[in-house]
């Protein structure tokens, strides 16, 4: 028998967009390699990060595409298919949810907005400063939490996505009645609000989407413009990211794009695959809902980490992370992990969100950075850290 289970460790909006068409599509099967190479050298030098991606594919994952750049060279790889029912491969200029990522986004953002002095803004600010009142009940107390808190997610807030009601609009069948429904970002600070904290602010670390929903919030507040806008004009135009929008509460993925699947949480020998790839995305708001491409999220990640977004005092507090153990830490919107085959640290950020899993990584001076996605929300976790370290490990 099927059983519904949504485990903690997809808490980057895991519940956010599950939303399929009524027919099952086909079981994803091994595909052969379907790599598309671009590179000023060998691509030999990428034999083992291909191998991984076609390992992901035999694992059970329909397609991956991934793109790796390095000291003005540029290699995409593809394997498996884009599109079950026609067997479309996937294309190195698809466009994908992100999810999470869409964090990393919007703590650059917020911290432009503290390095610019017209707004007064500063991230030791607490929250109540910028949404006064909001943050109050049930222990819950916005004077006692920084901007830097919600960023961090060290502010002990409960993630909405955990609200049990919450879960049952979005997963199993209650998803043809809701995933249409979407949400304001008061009504998902409110689901968060209705539970205690997790901890006291600052005391302790847990991932929690109802701080980014309130992040953008601040940065409306600061600015007079919404989230995305900011998003828009400071980071997706200047550097060109044409494949990259903020989709509000459009539900479907604009330009070429393959179809996301999921199993709507179901495990055991009942559970299908669903074509998922149209929703309405509010119920991720500034937590998660943007689209990207790979090579629109590697031009992002190394702009970041080679400083020209950030002035200097902003960069040392973004990459200032909370040690977490097992060699990883968490920035400001961004996480570095120790890679244990070679001790390379790289940075970047992963996101699973319902038929998109991604990972966006890369070395400290932004020289090497790689970006793959997965179409599905299934699958090894340890198929994609192979590919992440045949990358920076070879």
């Amino acid at each position: 028998m099927a059983t519904y289970v949504l485990p903690r460790a997809l808490v980057f909006l895991a519940l956010a967009g599950m939303v399929a068409t009524v027919a099952a599509v086909p079981a994803a099967s091994a595909a052969p390699r379907a790599g598309s190479h671009h590179s000023t050298r060998s691509t030999s030098t990428h034999s083992a990060t291909q191998d991984a991606l076609d390992a992901i594919v035999r694992g059970g994952t329909p397609g991956v595409l991934a793109r790796a750049a390095r000291a003005g060279e540029t290699w995409s790889g593809t394997s498996g298919t884009a599109d079950l029912r026609t067997g479309r491969t996937r294309l190195p200029q698809d466009r994908f949810r992100i999810g999470s990522l869409t964090k990393t986004f919007v703590a650059t953002v917020l911290l432009q907005v503290a390095a610019e002095p017209e707004y007064g803004l500063s991230i030791d600010d607490t929250v109540d400063k910028w949404l006064p009142g909001l943050v109050r009940g049930n222990d819950n107390d916005g004077r006692r939490i920084t901007l830097r808190q919600l960023l961090q997610h060290t502010s002990g807030l409960y993630d909405y996505i955990d609200d049990p009601e919450f879960r049952a609009k979005y997963t199993g069948t209650a998803f043809f009645t809701h995933r249409y429904d979407g949400a304001t970002p008061e009504e998902l600070v409110r689901i968060g609000l209705a539970h205690q904290p997790r901890f006291a602010p600052g005391q302790d670390w847990d991932y929690s989407n109802t701080n980014y929903i309130l992040a953008g919030m601040v940065i409306e507040k600061a600015t007079g413009n919404s989230y995305a806008s900011e998003v828009e004009r400071r980071i997706i135009r200047p550097l060109g990211l044409r494949g990259t929008t903020v989709p509000g509460t459009s539900s479907s993925v604009p330009g070429p794009h393959g179809r996301h699947y999921s199993k709507l949480s179901v495990e055991g020998p009942a559970a299908r695959a669903y074509d998922v790839t149209d929703f309405n995305p509010s119920v991720s708001g500034a937590s998660g809902e943007m689209i990207s491409t790979t090579r629109d999220l590697n031009v992002f990640i190394r702009a970041l980490l080679r400083g020209k977004l950030l002035p200097p005092a902003q960069q040392k507090e973004m990459f200032t992370g909370r040690e977490l153990g097992d060699g990883r830490t968490y920035g400001l919107g961004i996480r570095s992990q120790t890679l244990k085959a070679c001790g390379v640290t790289v940075w970047g950020h992963s996101s699973e969100v319902p038929g998109s899993l991604t990972r966006t990584a890369a070395t400290v001076d932004g020289e090497h950075v790689l970006t793959l996605n997965r179409n599905s929300d299934w699958g090894d976790p340890d198929l994609e850290q192979a590919a992440v370290e045949a990358e920076f490990c070879r």
